[in-house]
């Protein structure tokens, strides 16, 4: 156990030298290093995992041996390790998946750049995730957002340098605002160590004076944090972003990007603020109605949109607010629906950017009323397309599903909420079978055009073999881990349950 407790350390480093290894290699070994990096972090954190849930604890690391302030602290249990597993995973499958994307999208002379962003994003989200010290944790803020910026406008297109432009301005002030947060957080506590800051919170929060300093502090926070993931009203960059990046770049950053910042937000509610004292805040009360009103208005943007990869980014503002329609329920219950979601959406979401990729690409249009028959000449990705749109519609046996049921579960077990939550949920189930199904239906339906208008997806210059290799296996996993997610939800959710449970 001694040697694994190294694990955490071994993940972030190998990312970090990856991403430094990448300025200097070509395209093609950056990728090749890129993949075995991300299978290397994926068995590493899968053995972390399933130590630490053997052994139902967490650990401290000390980095340089050193103890904080000289030295920096990384923190592991079940919660973070589930959490890292869930990120090397999907970026894994992301960038298989979007191989044929990524060499014709990126110029040759900067595809080793690609690479050294899908590193250094990998890497921030697992510091972010493991991290015990909260201005670490606002440092790998910063390197994600670059690197999210530089994932949007690696395809140098006139349009992507502007939306990047947009989504850099959106987030810094979403920065700012958790900066401010931190700030006056060491002001009155003097710690930046989540676990001393705690202790100081717990003492503060007994005298009056400070409950309104405090509810600030984790206002600022939490409104930061949600800017950065994208909760409506803070979208507007999220169609755009999406919509033009490539296929790689697209599920990267809505499978993983958002997913981090939310994760943080987390982690500050129950290891730095106190989740009583964030209850006590009524702030959650605040994220639960901009949660609903997330999933609703995210919805009905998705129902007016025409273009297949919009329509999966305008239903990510509709699933962000699913996850914090859960934070916002403030039960332990509720949490517990939350994080399942952010694995349900995550897999989902990159199943059906990766998967729309072959059929949208080899007809040449991303609308989806010109799609009419494509799914009898690319049979295998429009099936795994289905799965993962049934899944977000919450079609029994897929994650999607789970989800919703325990999203209901915390809403029956909240009381005052309760009413609201399963409404919002009947209504917005059926608005995802109008925006998802009508996809499945139409590539099914009857050809409206001939199946030579659609070009072979694998025709760039490469191994053509290998590259659908990769294809297949990355739309296939995410497929399999749909189903692994709706059919063991039980003992994803104990392993939820437990890292919660430690985690406070």
């Amino acid at each position: 156990m001694d040697f694994i407790r190294n694990f955490p350390f071994f993940s972030i480093m190998f990312c970090m030298f990856g991403a430094i290894l990448c300025f200097v290699l070509n395209g093609k070994t950056a990728r090749h290093l890129t993949r075995g990096v991300l299978g290397v972090v994926f068995a590493l954190s899968l053995t972390l995992l399933i130590r630490l849930h053997a052994a139902q604890e967490s650990f401290v690391y000390f980095m340089g041996h050193f103890p904080a302030p000289w030295g920096n602290e990384i923190r592991a249990g079940e919660l973070e390790a589930i959490m890292a597993v869930f990120v090397s995973l999907v970026a894994l499958f992301s960038v298989m998946g979007g191989i044929n994307a990524i060499l014709e999208d990126v110029e040759e002379d900067k595809q080793n750049l690609f690479f050294i962003l899908v590193n250094l994003m990998v890497a921030s989200l697992l510091a972010m995730i493991y991290t015990n010290d909260l201005f670490t944790a606002y440092v790998f803020i910063e390197i994600n957002t670059i690197a999210g910026c530089g994932l949007i406008m690696i395809r140098q297109l006139g349009k992507s340098i502007v939306t990047a432009v947009r989504y850099m301005v959106v987030s810094l002030v979403g920065s700012g605002l958790f900066l401010i947060g931190v700030t006056l957080l060491y002001t009155i506590t003097g710690h930046l160590l989540m676990s001393n800051i705690k202790l100081s919170v717990a003492e503060l929060a007994s005298h009056e004076d400070y409950k309104t300093t405090l509810t600030v502090i984790i206002g600022l926070m939490s409104v930061g944090l949600a800017i950065k993931s994208g909760l409506l009203p803070f979208h507007s960059w999220i169609p755009e972003a999406y919509g033009i990046s490539n296929v790689c770049s697209s599920s990267l950053l809505s499978s993983l990007v958002s997913k981090g910042y939310i994760f943080l937000l987390i982690k500050i509610y129950y290891r730095v603020i106190g989740i009583e004292v964030v209850r006590d805040s009524h702030v959650l009360n605040i994220l639960y109605a901009f949660g609903v009103v997330a999933i609703i208005v995210g919805s009905l943007l998705a129902i007016r949109e025409k273009n297949v990869r919009k329509i999966i980014a305008y239903s990510s503002v509709a699933q962000i607010g699913y996850i914090y329609m859960g934070i916002g329920i403030g039960t332990d219950a509720g949490f517990t629906a939350a994080i399942f979601h952010i694995f349900a959406h995550g897999f989902t979401k990159a199943l059906l950017f990766v998967s729309s990729a072959e059929f949208t690409e080899g007809s040449h249009t991303k609308h989806y009323d010109e799609l009419y028959g494509l799914g009898h000449k690319y049979r295998f990705s429009a099936l795994c397309f289905s799965v993962g749109a049934f899944s977000m519609v919450g079609f029994p046996m897929l994650a999607g599903f789970i989800s919703k049921v325990w999203f209901a579960e915390a809403g029956i077990t909240s009381g005052g909420k309760m009413l609201l939550t399963l409404i919002t949920l009947a209504v917005s189930t059926l608005l995802n079978c109008v925006y998802f199904l009508r996809i499945v239906v139409v590539l099914y339906s009857e050809n409206r055009r001939s199946v030579s208008d659609g070009k072979p997806y694998f025709d760039v210059d490469i191994n053509q073999r290998a590259a659908r290799i990769q294809y297949y296996t990355a739309v296939a996993g995410l497929t399999a881990v749909n189903f692994l997610l709706g059919l063991s939800s039980v003992h994803i959710m104990n392993v939820i349950r437990n890292g919660l449970d430690i985690f406070g």
